[in-house]
C-alpha cells in the first residue's frame, strides 16, 4: 500500500524562506555575532542524529538537566510528573501505570532511552513512560514537533532519556533513600519508600556503571484525606513495587574509538491490595478505594532494554556512530468484567473476568556517518541507515484467547541531514528520509463481542519519503531566530483496529485504517539568551490528512482515523536575579481539531484524551548559602470546554516546594519536599476531560511530605 498526501514542496519552502531571510540579513550582518559553539552552556543534542547544538536547532529543544530531574524526583517519583512539571506542552500526568492520553503538543511523542525506542509501534500500551527509573537518568532531551530523524513514532516530538555516565576515578558511589507520607492519616498503608545505589569508575581504557533502585509505594490520598481510586484495569503507580537494574560497560580502543554495552531491566507490579469504588461525576464525588484484593493477576510492566554502541570520532575525518539494540516488553493489564471479554461459550454473560497482556519484541540498528568540514567548513553532512524489526501480540491472559493477532513490522530507512552556512550568521538545515516498511498480520478470529468473525491475515507494504527544512539566523549576539518544516511518520495502533473488526470477509491487505500517519509540522520561533535573560518563543502547526484520534467505546479505548490539526504557542522567560536567585515562567497553548464527518472541515475539538490543557508553570530557585537551597514551583491549568459538555475542564492550580541542605562533613545532603503545598482538592485533567467513566473519576494526590538523604563517596 502506498500512502499519499498533499504537502507543500519542502524544497520550495526552504528556498522561499532562505530568500526572505537572506534579503534581510545583510542589513544586520555588520553587527551580528555568530554564537560560539564552544560556549560552556552549549549542549549537543544526541537525538538530532547530527550533533546539533540545542541553541542552534531549527525546532524548539528543551534540555532537562540532572539537577532539574533530582529536584522533581524529590517531589514525585512519577516519571510523567517530571516531564509535565517542566514541559507545559506535555499533558499532566494521570498518576497511573498507564499514560494513554499523555501527549506532547497534542500528539504522541517517541520516547527513547539512550537512543533506543521505548514506544511499541504496533500496539502502543500507554506504558512507554514507565520503562526506566529516572534515578538512573542524567539528562533528558526533548525535540518538540513532528520529525522523522529517529524513525517511526515522533508525530508529537522526541523525548530522549540519557542514562548516567561513569565518573572519573576507580570507584565512585552514590546512595539515596527517600520516604513520602501524606499529611493526614499517616500509616504503613499510606507510606512510600525509595532507595537507589550506583557505583561507577573510569580509567584510561575501561569504564563501568552499575545502578540499582527499589521503590515501594503506598495508598494515595486526595486533598480531603480520601483514598484515591485504584485503576485496577489499566494499572496504578500507587500500591505498587518497582525495581530497576542498569549496567553500562565501556572500552576505549584509543582517544577516538569507544565501544559500550548497556543493559537495563525495569519492572513495576501492583501489590493488589485495593479495589476501586466508583465515584459520581454529577455530585463531584471522586472514585475511592477499599482494601479488597482484586480479581485476577496484579498488573505489571516488565522491560528489558539492551544496546551495543560504537563511536569513531575520526574515521578519515568523519564521525561514525553505530548501534544495535533490543527491547523485550511485557505489559499485563488488570482483570475486568468488561463486555468486550464476555463469551457465553466460556461463562455466563456478565460473569467472565479476563485481562489483556501485550507482548512485544523489537530489535534494530542505527548507523550514522557525519563530517562537518566540507566546502571550507560551511557544510556539515550526516548520512545514515536504520532498521527496525518489531514482533508483537495481545492476548487475554486468563483464558488464552487471541485479542490482537501476531504481527510483524519490518522497517528499513536511509536518511541524509545537512547544515549549510549561507552566511556566517545564517544556516540552512535540510534533510530527507526514505522509509521502506512492511506489516505482516496472522489470520485470526475476533472475540465473541465482535461476532467471532474470521479475519484473513496478510501483508501491507509502505514506502514514504519524508523531508525537513529549516533556517537558523543569528542577527545579533544572543539572539536566534528559526523556522522549520518537518514531517513525521507513524503507524496507527493496529491493535485497536484489528481487535474491533465485526464484519465478516475482512482482509488485512485491504484495510485503509492501517495506513501510516503522516504529520506535517511548521514552526516559527526565536531565542534570546544573553546576560541575565533567557527568552524563548515558538508558534507551531501540525496537520495530518489521515491522522488518529483516540476515543472511548464501552470502556475500551478505540481509534478513529480522521483529518486532524494541532497548533499552539510555547513561551518561556527566565531571569537570573543575582548569582543566588533565578526565576522562570513558561506557558503552552495548544488547540486541536478534527474532521467529524469526513467532509474536509475541521469542525470538532480534540478532547483531553488527545490534547493537553493550556498551562503556565512558574519556578524560583534560590541558593541561600553554600549549603542551603530552595526550589518552589507553581502551575496552573486553565479551564477549557469541549464538544461534549460533560468533559468540561474546570482547571486547577498546584504549588510544590523543596529544600536541601548539604551536611558539614562528607558529601551528604538532606532534602525535604512538599508536593501540593496547599492540599488542593481537585479532579485530574484526564478524569475530567478524557473520558466519562465513574470508576475512573480520579482525584489528584493531596499534600505529601518527602524526606530524603543522599550520599556520594
Amino acid at each position: 500500500m502506498k500512502s499519499t498526501f498533499s504537502a507543500p514542496n519542502p524544497r520550495a519552502f526552504a528556498v522561499l524562506v532562505a530568500a526572505a531571510l537572506t534579503a534581510w540579513a545583510p542589513a544586520a550582518q555588520a553587527q551580528a555575532q555568530a554564537q560560539d559553539a564552544s560556549d560552556a552552556n552549549t549542549v549537543i543534542v544526541a537525538a538530532s542524529r547530527s550533533n546539533i547544538a540545542a541553541n542552534q536547532a531549527p525546532q524548539t529543544v528543551v534540555i532537562i538537566k540532572q539537577e532539574d530531574i533530582e529536584q522533581q524526583l524529590a517531589i514525585s517519583g512519577n516519571s510523567s510528573d517530571v516531564l509535565s512539571s517542566i514541559l507545559p506542552s506535555y499533558t499532566p500526568s494521570r498518576g497511573k501505570m498507564n499514560g494513554s492520553g499523555e501527549t506532547l503538543r497534542g500528539r504522541t511523542p517517541l520516547i527513547l532511552v539512550d537512543g533506543v525506542p521505548q514506544s511499541n509501534p504496533m500496539r502502543p500500551t500507554g506504558r512507554e513512560a514507565h520503562t526506566i527509573d529516572f534515578s538512573m537518568v542524567e539528562r533528558i532531551e526533548i525535540v518538540q514537533g513532528a520529525n522523522a530523524i529517529n524513525g517511526l513514532g515522533a508525530t508529537g516530538g522526541t523525548i530522549n532519556i540519557i542514562t548516567k555516565r561513569p565518573q572519573k576515578g576507580t570507584v565512585n558511589q552514590s546512595f539515596e533513600v527517600q520516604t513520602t507520607l501524606p499529611t493526614t492519616d499517616v500509616g504503613s498503608d499510606t507510606a512510600s519508600y525509595k532507595t537507589s545505589y550506583n557505583v561507577s569508575g573510569r580509567n584510561d581504557k575501561f569504564e563501568y556503571l552499575f545502578g540499582l533502585s527499589y521503590e515501594d509505594q503506598g495508598l494515595y490520598l486526595d486533598g480531603r484525606g480520601r483514598s484515591i481510586g485504584a485503576d485496577t484495569t489499566q494499572g496504578d503507580l500507587m500500591d505498587s513495587r518497582s525495581y530497576d537494574a542498569l549496567v553500562k560497560l565501556g572500552y576505549w580502543f584509543d582517544d577516538n574509538q569507544r565501544l559500550q554495552l548497556s543493559v537495563n531491566r525495569y519492572k513495576i507490579k501492583s501489590k493488589a491490595n485495593y479495589q476501586v469504588v466508583a465515584g459520581d461525576r454529577a455530585l463531584g464525588i471522586p472514585s475511592t478505594s477499599v482494601k479488597i484484593t482484586p480479581e485476577g493477576t496484579p498488573p505489571w510492566n516488565d522491560v528489558w532494554t539492551s544496546s551495543l554502541s560504537y563511536r569513531h570520532a575520526n574515521l578519515a575525518g568523519m564521525e561514525l556512530t553505530a548501534m544495535i539494540f533490543n527491547q523485550e516488553f511485557e505489559g499485563l493489564f488488570g482483570a475486568d468484567i468488561s463486555a468486550t471479554f464476555q463469551d457465553p461459550l466460556i461463562a455466563p454473560t456478565g460473569t467472565l473476568y479476563d485481562q489483556s497482556r501485550s507482548v512485544a519484541s523489537k530489535y534494530g540498528s542505527k548507523v550514522g556517518l557525519g563530517r562537518d568540514d566540507l566546502l571550507n567548513g560551511r557544510l556539515k553532512l550526516t548520512v545514515g541507515f536504520d532498521t527496525l524489526f518489531d514482533k508483537g501480540k495481545q492476548d487475554l491472559y486468563l483464558t488464552g484467547r487471541t485479542y490482537v493477532p501476531n504481527s510483524e513490522y519490518r522497517n528499513y530507512s536511509l536518511f541524509a541531514q545537512g547544515e549549510y552556512k549561507l552566511l556566517d550568521n545564517l544556516t540552512m538545515h535540510a534533510g530527507a528520509r526514505k522509509e521502506k516498511a512492511d506489516l505482516t498480520v496472522d489470520t485470526y478470529r475476533t472475540l465473541a463481542q465482535y461476532r467471532r468473525v474470521l479475519v484473513q491475515g496478510g501483508k501491507l507494504d509502505f514506502s514514504e519519503e519524508l523531508y525537513n527544512a529549516g533556517l537558523v539566523w543569528n542577527p545579533a549576539a544572543g539572539l536566534t531566530l528559526f523556522t522549520s518544516y518537518s514531517e513525521g511518520f507513524g503507524m496507527p495502533d493496529i491493535g485497536r483496529v484489528l481487535r474491533s473488526i465485526n464484519t465478516p470477509g475482512q482482509s488485512v491487505a485491504n484495510m485503509r485504517d492501517l495506513a501510516p500517519i503522516l504529520t506535517r509540522n511548521v514552526e516559527l520561533g526565536g531565542r534570546y539568551h544573553k546576560g541575565a535573560w533567557d527568552l524563548d518563543a515558538a508558534y507551531f502547526r501540525a496537520n495530518s490528512d489521515f491522522g488518529t484520534r483516540v476515543i472511548a467505546v464501552n470502556g475500551a479505548f478505540m481509534m478513529a482515523r480522521e483529518k486532524t490539526r494541532t497548533e499552539g504557542l510555547d513561551l518561556g522567560a527566565a531571569y537570573r536575579i543575582n548569582a543566588a536567585h533565578r526565576a522562570k515562567v513558561s506557558y503552552a497553548y495548544t488547540k486541536g481539531r478534527y474532521d467529524t464527518n469526513a467532509d474536509g472541515s475541521l469542525d470538532g475539538k480534540l478532547d483531553g484524551l488527545n490534547v493537553a490543557p493550556n498551562r503556565v508553570i512558574a519556578t524560583w530557585n534560590a541558593d541561600w548559602n553554600d549549603r542551603w537551597s530552595t526550589f518552589v514551583q507553581a502551575q496552573h491549568a486553565f479551564s477549557q470546554s469541549f464538544d461534549e459538555a460533560a468533559k468540561e475542564f474546570s482547571g486547577y492550580s498546584l504549588v510544590d516546594a523543596t529544600t536541601s541542605y548539604k551536611l558539614g562533613k562528607g558529601n551528604g545532603e538532606l532534602r525535604l519536599s512538599v508536593a501540593n503545598l496547599f492540599d488542593k482538592d481537585y479532579i485530574t485533567y484526564y478524569s475530567q476531560s478524557a473520558l466519562i467513566e465513574p470508576k475512573r473519576y480520579f482525584a489528584g494526590r493531596g499534600r505529601t511530605l518527602s524526606l530524603g538523604y543522599a550520599l556520594r563517596f
